[in-house]
Order: structure tokens, then sequence, then C-alpha cells
């Protein structure tokens, strides 16, 4: 296990993190203080889908692989590695998780549980509603990227050459829970 990170390293971190940049030092300060550090060991799952929406991650060190049940067996989503996030969606909608997110390698990540995320929101934290707002273009991002493939793959002839695109497609987005 590596040692304690510090909350400056943190915010450091975190501020050429993507999701993080618009947010002032201050506001992410306050943010990081609500957030926990877990080391997860290469092969150890991080959630499994099914289970509760009742955090948001990011990925400090190392990767993971997020994968979802389907006929067969385990498919792979994608990878993803540091500074990357995932379920945010859950941490918005607190729904249970739509895919399995495993460690690739030994993992960090830092874990913002939704209560304190939530509590953060009832307080009028600008950094809290400055996630939200980097969250939501996110979203947007994904869903309008799923409506041209799905636009694109209503023009295909074949049936079952359709049925065959639509799955990748379809399991791709169950990721962001």
């Amino acid at each position: 296990m590596a040692a304690p990170l510090t909350l400056e390293a943190l915010i450091d971190f975190l501020l050429q993190a993507p999701l993080f940049q618009a947010l002032e030092p201050e506001e992410l300060s306050v943010v990081v203080q609500r957030m926990e550090v877990e080391y997860v060991d290469a092969g150890g799952a991080v959630f499994e889908q099914g289970d509760p929406g009742d955090a948001w991650f990011v990925v400090y060190e190392g990767e993971v692989l997020v994968t979802r049940r389907a006929t067969g067996g385990e498919r792979l989503i994608a990878t993803l590695g540091v500074a990357e996030s995932f379920g945010e969606m859950s941490l918005l909608d607190g729904e249970r998780r739509s895919a399995t997110v495993r460690a690739r390698s030994d993992l960090t990540v830092l874990r913002l549980p939704r209560l304190a995320f939530t509590q953060l929101l009832r307080e009028g934290r600008m950094g809290a509603h400055k996630l939200v707002t980097q969250m939501a273009l996110v979203l947007v991002r994904r869903q309008r990227s799923l409506t041209e493939k799905l636009l694109s793959l209503t023009e295909t002839p074949d049936r079952e050459e359709l049925l065959a695109s639509l799955l990748p497609v379809v399991d791709r987005q169950a990721l962001e829970g």
C-alpha cells in the first residue's frame, strides 16, 4: 500500500483532471475533503454490476476494466486510466451499478460518496455545482455519440447486421452507471 496522500497532492492532481478544471482551488479543496482514498489490488473489484450506486470515482493511479455481464460471459466495455472517472450516473441518481469495474493493475482511486456529494449540494457549495455541470457535459457528449451511432446503424439494410451492431453500442453506454 502506498503512503497516504496529502490534501495538497490530491488538489494538484485533480486540478489537472479535465472534469475538475472549472473549479477554483478553494472550491476543489472543499470537495476533496469529502473524498476517500481507496487502494485495490490488481484483479480486485471496485464494485460489481448490480451493487448500490453509492459513490463516484476518479482513477489516481493504475487502470480499471469496465465489464458487463452478457450472454456468454463478461464483455469488456472500456479500459480507464489516470484522471478518468466512472460512476457519474450513480452519483447523480443513486441507481444500481450497470457494470463491474475491476482493477487491471494495483489501483488507487478517489471515491466521493453520494451522501457527501448531496450534502455539498445542499450546502450550496459552488464546487459541487460546477461538478454537476461538468458531469452533465460528459453525459451529453455520450448521448450525442450514442445518437449518432444509432442513426448510422438504422441505415444498415441487413437486419441481422443491425442487431449485431447494436449490442456493443448499448453495452458501451452501460458503463456510464
